[in-house]
């Protein structure tokens, strides 16, 4: 069998949970072929002919997702092309069309200059050694080789239709929707006036310049815009995307930003009221206060590693109704097809708020709360972060404190809590904090800094 030349790929490519790469560096064109060929010829070994695709608003997506079509379509695999199309529809399309597998180009809330794939394989988010695998295919060549072919097919209004069809408005309602002129643009909106809310649009065209601030709703000064606005239109709500639609970020009637651990503590109460019982899913990020919340309202709750494809594979293992990370990503399996989708949840989060006929700030008022920290980052050389951690782990010393190393390191004391652990999808680290007062969240940011400068003398700390 002839074999066309495989380009020399970056390892650095496969990721934790998804590939990623610089454009034009890591991440060409030949190189998302050779992608496209070895996860078709994974999806043709698990069974699986139909692959559906679909990309994101960079500007890069289009070539990529191109010569990732043609990849698969090489290997025989019959290609469903959504073309612009938020990961939600994509993965919706892997559950309502005729095969289990799609692969989404996006790049995320990484910078401009990244893009990515994220895949899944029979129902199957790739993670972790499945990632490396397609890795191994291609250094080695090992293909299948077809005669696929590649068809068009919109699936946008199907999956408006789904969402509008399982959420009902209590009273009237309006939303400011930010989508940082990413992919989310071409749907969020319109499901949200399909329900009949009022909305105020927000940068709500795709642009893969974004031109007005980055799409990611996890970074405090990119709701800046969406605070102002829903003061300014005394909207109810306001509402921000990632970049590919798949994380939620939310300001309250008051302008304040909802966190996603405290948005879970009301998506975990609603599921719960119907779901005695429930296992409910967070990840190490989030608040101490959510476990205790999750318990009262007679769930049982389950901390587990950050990523997205771990969490689904998690809630998969445990029967789990909902998981939630404090990136922003909400998976709900009950009325919901169980993979992370910010639409859905923001349609969820609607719907439970107008159902209340207080302020959205009295009601989210009354969570618990603590003084925290947003996402703090550390930005270290590529393949730097996880030895990073390991040697963090191996000089940490808190007796005072509860250690729990399933994903970096994250110490829970009597008055709160400190966390680092390596991101997936940047070479960096990622911290947080927090407590019951201001005194006890400077001590416990000292007690971290002294371990971080033990393992690197001369670090910048953002903290």
């Amino acid at each position: 069998m002839e074999i066309e030349p495989i380009p020399s790929i970056a390892p650095t490519l496969f990721r934790a949970y998804d590939i990623r790469g610089i454009v034009g560096d890591t991440l060409t064109e030949a190189a998302a072929r050779a992608i496209g060929r070895a996860v078709g010829s994974e999806a043709l070994d698990r069974g699986e002919r139909q692959v559906v695709v679909a990309r994101d608003g960079r500007l890069s997506s289009p070539a990529l997702g191109a010569a990732l079509a043609e990849g698969l379509r090489m290997a025989g695999c019959q290609v469903t092309d959504l073309g612009l199309a938020p990961t939600p529809v994509l993965y919706f399309g892997t559950h309502v069309l005729a095969g289990r597998s799609g692969v989404m180009v996006t790049g995320s809330h990484n910078p401009a200059n990244y893009n990515g794939f994220k895949i899944v394989l029979a129902g199957q988010t790739l993670a972790g050694e499945d990632i490396q695998r397609l890795r191994q295919r291609i250094e080695t060549g090992d293909f299948r080789t077809g005669e696929g072919e590649i068809e068009r097919r919109d699936l946008l209004s199907d999956y408006q239709r789904r969402i509008v069809d399982d959420v009902q408005l209590g009273r009237p309602f309006k939303v400011v929707v930010d989508c940082g002129n990413g992919v989310a643009a071409v749907v969020a909106p319109q499901v949200l006036r399909a329900m009949d809310c009022e909305v105020v649009e927000l940068f709500c065209t795709v642009d893969g310049n974004f031109p007005h601030h980055h799409p990611d709703p996890s970074k405090p000064e990119n709701l800046a815009a969406l605070i102002e606005t829903v003061k300014r239109e005394g909207a109810d709500l306001g509402v921000a995307f990632d970049g590919d639609g798949d994380r939620l970020g939310v300001v309250d009637s008051a302008g304040n930003v909802i966190w996603p651990d405290r948005q879970m503590m009301l998506f975990a109460a609603d599921v719960l009221s119907r779901e005695p019982g429930a296992d409910i899913i967070y990840d190490v990020k989030c608040t101490r206060h959510l476990a205790g919340y999750i318990l009262r309202h007679g769930g049982r709750p389950l901390m587990w590693k950050t990523g997205h494809s771990l969490i689904k594979a998690k809630m998969k293992e445990t029967g789990a109704l909902l998981a939630g990370e404090m990136s922003g990503h909400f998976f709900f399996r009950e009325r919901w097809y169980g993979f992370d989708d910010g639409i859905y949840a923001c349609a969820r989060m609607v719907e439970i708020l107008s159902a209340d006929s207080r302020a959205t700030a009295e009601v989210f008022a009354e969570l618990p709360d603590s003084v925290n920290t947003p996402e703090l980052g550390v930005r270290l050389q590529e393949g730097e972060n996880l030895a990073f951690v390991e040697r963090m782990r191996a000089l940490a010393d808190f007796d005072d404190g509860r250690i729990t190393d399933i994903d970096g390191l994250r110490v829970d004391f009597a008055d709160g809590w400190g966390l680092v652990r390596a991101s997936n999808t940047t070479p960096s680290l990622v911290i947080r904090f927090e407590a019951d007062t201001a005194e006890g969240l400077a001590r416990i940011q000292q007690r971290f800094r002294a371990l971080l400068l033990k393992v690197r003398p001369g670090l910048e700390l953002p903290f």
